[in-house]
């Protein structure tokens, strides 16, 4: 199982550099009933998603967007599956990021740019606007409007016209094991208080109150400092997912490690998401789902009606449905059993 689990993730990692060599102007044509990694059991949106969705948002028009991870994004609009290539300027065939800002238009961050949809069409931000990488793995919009951007080449800020560098400084860690970049930044959080939280590749959490930088390393109690996912809960602790040491939450004080203490098995963890009623979710690569009700932890398995326990991505829905982005198709759980997507929503065929 540990050799699968290295195949599987390095095999990911050389997707997504593959995806580095497209450009615009090389378009992938939308079809159904594409040549697919891994058979499909749940639904794959009619045909077009090959691999797996990695990002999934309702934007509050009620759309629902599923930025995949080499089929560029597909949209459900009430009516009709839609997808989006570069023949309608969309920036990248992976997508990692999406937001949707006070106006209402929804953003993404994508292997190919930065690329904003204004209900009507998009623009694709780039290196020749001023980024200094196309690659984006990290997106979110601060209280104030303004954009925070990760990059395998680092941090940039964008006010909607400009991108301005943000340098994060590094903690000094002995022989550091970035996965892609020793400068990309792969999450952005804005905590309650307004603080920014930045996941490094392998140089652990940095922390900006506005002034100072805070860095937290295994040496300050994280379990590891390849961190994979960052969640702030109602109560305002911080969940930390990593790729080597499972998860763990920071009150503000101490970190206290699941993984490590037996509570829950597997090291890599990844996707938090919480629910209306203040449930924590996160997938443990072969392991399935977890969920965390404030007392106790419950595991979810393809036994449970998972399509598989490989989980990309995990999505909350206006419904209070639970969507769940696998190798295998979309699983969803409707508060009492996992089923197949489609069987509670036919758009989905």
């Amino acid at each position: 199982m540990k050799n699968k689990s290295v195949i599987i993730k390095y095999s990911f990692l050389i997707f997504s550099f593959s995806l580095v060599n497209y450009s615009v102007g090389q378009t992938l044509n939308p079809s159904t009933n594409v040549e697919t990694v891994f058979e499909q059991k749940h639904s794959n949106l009619n045909g077009m998603v090959s691999e797996f969705v990695r990002k999934m948002y309702q934007d509050k028009s009620g759309n629902y967007w599923f930025g995949t991870n080499g089929d560029w994004v597909i949209r459900y609009n009430g009516e009709e599956l839609e997808q989006f290539t570069d023949r309608d300027q969309f920036g990248g065939t992976a997508v990692r990021g999406i937001v949707e800002d006070d106006k209402g238009n929804v953003w993404f961050g994508t292997s190919g740019g930065l690329t904003k949809y204004d209900g009507v069409s998009f623009t694709n931000f780039t290196i020749e606007g001023g980024l200094l990488a196309n690659e984006i793995w990290g997106l979110t919009i601060d209280r104030n409007g303004l954009f925070w951007i990760g990059t395998v080449e680092g941090v940039y800020q964008f006010d909607g016209e400009r991108f301005t560098a943000f340098p994060l400084p590094k903690p000094a860690i002995a022989k550091p094991q970035s996965m892609i970049s020793d400068k990309r930044v792969s999450r952005i959080l804005e905590d309650r208080n307004g603080n920014l939280w930045f996941v490094t590749d392998g140089f652990g959490i940095c922390l900006y109150d506005g002034e100072t930088f805070t860095h937290f390393t295994k040496e300050d109690g994280l379990p590891d400092n390849t961190i994979a996912d960052l969640l702030e809960d109602k109560d305002g602790n911080i969940w930390i997912s990593t790729f080597y040491g499972g998860v763990s939450r920071y009150d503000g004080k101490t970190f206290e490690n699941f993984t490590m203490n037996g509570t829950i098995r597997g090291l890599e963890a990844y996707n938090f998401c919480e629910d209306n009623k203040g449930n924590i979710w996160f997938a443990v690569e072969h392991h399935g789902v977890y969920r965390f009700d404030g007392k106790s932890f419950t595991l979810f398995t393809e036994k449970d009606g998972l399509t598989t326990n490989g989980v990309q991505s995990i999505m909350e829905d206006q419904k209070g449905q639970l969507w769940f982005g696998t190798w295998k198709g979309i699983s969803l759980y409707d508060g009492k059993t996992f089923l197949n997507v489609r069987d509670k929503e036919p758009w989905t065929r």
